[in-house]
């Protein structure tokens, strides 16, 4: 089963709210390069960012619902 990226972030943080929300949608998800590279203000500024990887056959699903609006707040 393939790896594919659907997100890319030199921030820890986004990479993290990223995957919470893929994990949510019972998405499996992976984060690669989060702990290497240089680090400031929790932004990784070495070996080119954070990746958030999923199984090929949730891609499609993953990239629409991270590039979908935020729900209206109540």
């Amino acid at each position: 089963m393939a790896a594919v990226t659907v997100f890319h972030t030199f921030s820890s943080a986004e990479a993290q709210l990223a995957k919470s929300r893929l994990e949510a949608a019972d998405i499996p998800t992976t984060i690669l390069h989060e702990t290497s590279g240089l680090s400031v203000d929790c932004y990784t500024v070495g070996c080119g960012g954070i990746l958030v990887q999923v199984p090929e056959e949730y891609a499609e699903d993953a990239r629409a619902l991270l590039t979908a609006p935020p729900p209206p707040e109540a």
